[in-house]
Formats: C-alpha cells, sequence, structure tokens
C-alpha cells in the first residue's frame, strides 16, 4: 500500500568514529519494536564481523522503523467515540553511516537520499576533526540538523562544554541539543520525537513517471544484483519493467521491499520511501550507484521513460540533465596498491573477488596489472589506508582469497621533455624529471590545547605546513596540507601516539604542488625486482635505501654464491649489502687430514662453478620474502 510522503522521515546520523551511532541505532531499534528483544545484540546493524572486531561502522546501513510518538506517553485519550486508534504512526527510514574520513564517500551518497541527520558527539571526547568534516557535508546537502550529545549515563565532566559547542557550531541554542545515553537509552525517544517534528518529510511528487536514486547494492545467486534506492517520484512493483539510464540496460524487477533489518519483501515502493529493487542483473559493471532506475509504461504513454530522455537531450541537452536525479560524483582513488595472487588462489579468482566486492563499494577502482617477480594482478585505487586494510580484510574473508599487495603508492603528474603524464606505477617513474606535481590533502587536527607542540614536532617527519590555528574551546583546530603519500606512512598512528590518543584527524583532496620525490630500484644481482620500486622523498631516499636493503639481507636465503642487493637512484648506488655465498662442506678432508693437493683442485673446481652460477643465475625472490618485506 502506498505510503503518504507527509508520514515519512528519512535521516542519517553521522559522527565522528566511535562517538556511539551503532549503540544508538540499536536503542531505536528497540524502541520502535524494529527488532525483538531477543534477537536484538549489540552493533546490530553492523553486519559485517570485520565491523564488530574493529567496533566501526565500514558500510552504511539502511533501516525501516514504524514510530509511534504518542506510545510510552501518559496520554489516555488515545481513541475516539468510535473506537478508531488515534496514534499516529510514521515510517522512520533510517541510515547508520560511517565516522572515518577514508568512508566519507559513504557518508555523501546517504546524504543524497535523507531529508535530516542527526550529528552525534560524545560527550566524553566533545567535537573532533570528523565532526566538523560530516557537519559541512550535511549543511551544504541541505539537511535539517539535529545536535546530540551521547554517554551522558558516564556523567562526563564535559557535557555541558559539549552541548554548547555542537550548539555554535550548528547555529541553535544549547537547549535544542538533547543529552542521550545511547546505553542506556536516556533521552532517546525524546530525540525520536525531535526527528518526526523537525526533519521535512519528502516532497509530494507531481511527476507522472517513476524514478529512484541508487545509492547503494549488493550481489545475490538468486536475486542478482540488488540496488539500495531512494524513490523520489511515482511507485514501482514486482514484476515491473525497468531501465538504468546511464547504462541503458532494461530489466525487470524480481522483488521489491524494505530494510527491517533484513529484506522483507512489499508489494510496491512509491516516492518518499527507501528500499530495494532485485534486478536480477548478474554483471556487476551494469549497476553503478548514483544511477536512475525509471519505470516503463507510464501514463503518459511514453512506453519508454529512458528513450524519451536520450530524445530530449538530442534536442536540448539542459533539458535531458533535469529529468536525470542527482547522483554522486564519481569517488576518486588516491592510494594505488597492486594486488597478486598467493597461496594456490588464481588471478581469476581474485579478480571476481574483486568485481563483486565492488558492487557493495562503489569507491573501488581496480585495473589489470602485472610483475615479472609475482605475474598477473590488479593495481586498485583507494580512499585511504585504512580503506585499503579493510578491502584486503574482506577480500581474505568473505572471498577466501590470498594474495601479495605491493607497496602503497599515488598518482604523480611529471612533466618531461614538454609532455606531461600521470604515472600511478613507480616503475614508469624517469629518473629525472623536469618537474613532478604530486596530490595535496588539506588535514584539519583537532587537539586539546596540551598537545598542540607535540603534534607540531611531527611536521618535519611528515612534511606539515601549517596554515592556520585556531580555538574551540578548550581545543585547537590545526589546519594544515600535506603530501597525500603521508595516508601510507603511519601518520594516523603517530598523531595518536603524541596526543595520547586524544587527537584526530579529517581530510580532503587539496590540489597538487611540486614534489622533491624521486625513485628508488632494489636490484639483486644487478637485475631490478619491479614490485620493491618506490617513489620517495629525496631527503629520505638514503635512509629508505639503507632499511630496505638490510632487511632484504636478513629475508633472502643463501645461494651458491654471494648475492648483491643495491638500493639505485637516480642511476647511481646509495646503499648495499652483500649476502655471502653457501658454504660447502669438502668431504673429511677437514677431520682427517687428507692429501691437500686433491683438496685444492675440489675449492677451486667449486669456485669456479659458483662463478659459472652467478653469470648464469637470475635470484628469483619467494613471494614469501615479498609478505615479509611489504608488511606494514
Amino acid at each position: 500500500m502506498e505510503q503518504s510522503p507527509s508520514k515519512i522521515r528519512n535521516f542519517v546520523v553521522i559522527s565522528h568514529i566511535d562517538h556511539g551511532k551503532s549503540t544508538l541505532a540499536d536503542r531505536f531499534l528497540e524502541i520502535t519494536g524494529t527488532v525483538e528483544a531477543r534477537r536484538m545484540k549489540p552493533q546490530y546493524l553492523d553486519q559485517l564481523e570485520l565491523e564488530r572486531e574493529r567496533g566501526i561502522t565500514i558500510k552504511m546501513a539502511p533501516v525501516r522503523m514504524i514510530y509511534h510518538p504518542d506510545r510510552g506517553t501518559t496520554r489516555k485519550d488515545t481513541r475516539n467515540d468510535a473506537g478508531s486508534n488515534l496514534l499516529e504512526e510514521y515510517i522512520l527510514n533510517l541510515i547508520d553511516t560511517p565516522g572515518h574520513s577514508d568512508f566519507s564517500y559513504e557518508v555523501s551518497r546517504a546524504l543524497a537520499a535523507v531529508e535530516g541527520a542527526i550529528l552525534l558527539v560524545d560527550a566524553t571526547k566533545g567535537i573532533q576533526a570528523q565532526t566538523l568534516s560530516n557537519f559541512r557535508a550535511a549543511k551544504k546537502a541541505g539537511l535539517k540538523i539535529i545536535g546530540a550529545v551521547n554517554k551522558i549515563d558516564l556523567n562526563p565532566p564535559r557535557a555541558g562544554e559539549s552541548a554548547l559547542l555542537l550548539a555554535e557550531l550548528i547555529g541553535v541554542p544549547e537547549k535544542e541539543i538533547f543529552r542521550i545515553s545511547g546505553k542506556t537509552g536516556e533521552g532517546v525517544r525524546d530525540l525520536l520525537d525531535a526527528v518526526v517534528e523537525r526533519v521535512p518529510p519528502p516532497r509530494k511528487s507531481a511527476e507522472n513517471f517513476s524514478r529512484a536514486l541508487i545509492f547503494d547494492s549488493l550481489y545475490d545467486d538468486h536475486k542478482g544484483i540488488i540496488a539500495f534506492v531512494r524513490f523520489f517520484d511515482g511507485s514501482l512493483s514486482s514484476g515491473n519493467e525497468a531501465e538504468l539510464l546511464a547504462s541503458r540496460t532494461k530489466f525487470r524487477v524480481k522483488e521489491s521491499g524494505y530494510f527491517s533489518p533484513q529484506f522483507r519483501p512489499a508489494s510496491s515502493l512509491s516516492g518518499g520511501e527507501i528500499g530495494y529493487v532485485a534486478t536480477g542483473l548478474k554483471e556487476p559493471s551494469l549497476v553503478k550507484i548514483g544511477d536512475t532506475i525509471v519505470a516503463r509504461n507510464h501514463a503518459d504513454g511514453t512506453r519508454n521513460y529512458a528513450e524519451k530522455v536520450r530524445r530530449d537531450s538530442a534536442s536540448s541537452p539542459r533539458q535531458s540533465a533535469s529529468l536525470v536525479l542527482p547522483g554522486y560524483k564519481e569517488p576518486s582513488p588516491v592510494v594505488f596498491v597492486s594486488l597478486y595472487p598467493d597461496s594456490g588462489t588464481q588471478f581469476e579468482d581474485l579478480k571476481k573477488a574483486m568485481e563483486r566486492l565492488r558492487l557493495t563499494d562503489s569507491s573501488l577502482s581496480f585495473e589489470q596489472d602485472s610483475s615479472e617477480a609475482l605475474g598477473r594482478g590488479l593495481k586498485a585505487g583507494f580512499l585511504g589506508q585504512l580503506h585499503f586494510e579493510i578491502t584486503a580484510s574482506r577480500l581474505e574473508r568473505e572471498f577466501g582469497v590470498k594474495f601479495i599487495a605491493s607497496f602503497p603508492s599515488v598518482a604523480y603528474r611529471v612533466k618531461l621533455k614538454g609532455k606531461t603524464s600521470v604515472i600511478k606505477d613507480p616503475n614508469n617513474f624517469p629518473d629525472d624529471p623536469d618537474e613532478v606535481l604530486q596530490p595535496m590533502m588539506g588535514v584539519e587536527i583537532f587537539s586539546p590545547a596540551d598537545y598542540v607542540s607535540q603534534i607540531l614536532g611531527l611536521k618535519e617527519k611528515f612534511h606539515i605546513e601549517v596554515l592556520e590555528i585556531k580555538n574551540i574551546g578548550n581545543n585547537v583546530v590545526i589546519s594544515s596540507k600535506m603530501p597525500l603519500i603521508e595516508l601510507t606512512r603511519n601518520f594516523d598512528d603517530r598523531i595518536k601516539s603524541v596526543s595520547s590518543g586524544f587527537a584526530s584527524f579529517s581530510y580532503e583532496i587539496y590540489g597538487e604542488e611540486p614534489a622533491k620525490v624521486e625513485k628508488m630500484e632494489i636490484l639483486v644481482n644487478g637485475e631490478p625486482v619491479s614490485a620493491l620500486t618506490r617513489i620517495v622523498f629525496k631527503d629520505e631516499a638514503e635512509t629508505e635505501a639503507r632499511a630496505t636493503v638490510e632487511r632484504l639481507k636478513e629475508l633472502l636465503p643463501k645461494q651458491q654464491f654471494a648475492q648483491a642487493i643495491q638500493a639505485k637512484v637516480r642511476g647511481r648506488i646509495t646503499a648495499r649489502e652483500t649476502i655471502p655465498a653457501m658454504k660447502k662442506l669438502l668431504g673429511n678432508f677437514g677431520k682427517t687430514g687428507g692429501d691437500r693437493t686433491r683438496k685444492m683442485k675440489l675449492w677451486k673446481k667449486q669456485k669456479e662453478g659458483k662463478k659459472k652460477l652467478k653469470g648464469m643465475s637470475r635470484v628469483s625472490v619467494p613471494t614469501e620474502v615479498f609478505r615479509d618485506l611489504l608488511k606494514k
């Protein structure tokens, strides 16, 4: 049955990582009776095992809740004289979102599907870096923002300060900031009432066609690709014919329904609602996040609305653009890592797993790659170091594939002899370029004032340029910029270390600036090992070279000949280690004395054999060595 948009509220919960979003969502599910008490478990919406282990949300999680604002009050006049129930019933569509900077793309997709947002702050920690970033994103999306301070059951001394600063950030009186406990449920019902009262309902569509925006997807062996959608116009039912505008792919809806939070089939989805559509399609590349689904056979007589869009596009591109729902800008990967099959995993298994994973993570991109040492692989692009770590863990756990990962790298814009090219693979980096531009990130570090000097002490190590320092209460926001590659060098861990865990940061791509970097190659017996080639800062090249060859000397097995391990930068050897040849016992000559002439002949023969082997043999670096060397 089609639901009136006036009784629908679509909203998200956004916050810095570990501020209690998932726990608050648990209380919402309990209060609305969406999940039975016997089935309830902590972090209910976090369905991935990895999310529960790390205690963080990785994937956005939508759920449909039925809420009666009057239930639980002291009102007794809930029925009129005819006996009908006066309790109002609202549909609340919640999308729980991740809090880490690497998953800000997930948050942006959720914001495009709702009208309101709860901005949550941990009362014990106060406003942090991602709080500011998420607030700006929600404000830019035009959402109604409701502030809430969480964990008041701990009686934190900073609760009042946190509420005041949050009120100033949003621009509302302090009394409009809710004080809640996601753990005990205190104040949570009042917060839900505020969602009903303050978040605007979806606009009522006057269009005579059906349109829905895809904000997520996953793969099902029986139903094909399942698109998570927000309907804006019309309705769609099981069995209807529909089309994906971007890929021009037609399909028949196998099933439609809601998130409760498990899939719950429904006869149809209509304007303002959030739900899912089973497309039956089996090709992952056909369903794109941000695409528009349109239904066919409309009341206006147009059999195929997608054809109408293309027809209008020829006559008026501006008119056509207005017919397609605004989706999302394509995510831009910033960290690149090559993955190579290992331990019995075949290349095709790795590729298929990546394709399946991309359905649930549209920010993941990859292309085929190869290495002389490791064979065929995939060069994948990620939104940050944590995004890579999470993806690697999901590949192993959900798909059972084993692989070796190369050193993380970023894309450099290189000018050489008047030509400019973008280089993602360090092996293609020239030895003497005219100019190199590196990607930069704008970083906001949020920290208690007591740790500012320790954080600024990291400026030289991580090539940080401080732009501005300003106070927010007893905290400090350090606005700065730094090379994007620093994300892969444990920047997060060092920030936490020097601030005793109190500082946090968020980042966004800042542009490009000239870079003082160069290519460092590793040679074993004069042969370069392509998988170990890296781009390093000039002022750190010698240190990195020395550390790498020393580590390789420890890891590489001995051969019957000496092995030279060298690091080469700009055509010059900057570090060298030698693995001595494996020694052989010459029978019992050493014990019995024997004939010295005979012993010398054997020594000479072995020496010539080793020399011959050295000239003929190319050292093959074992995969175990790569695995150990590339460990974080």
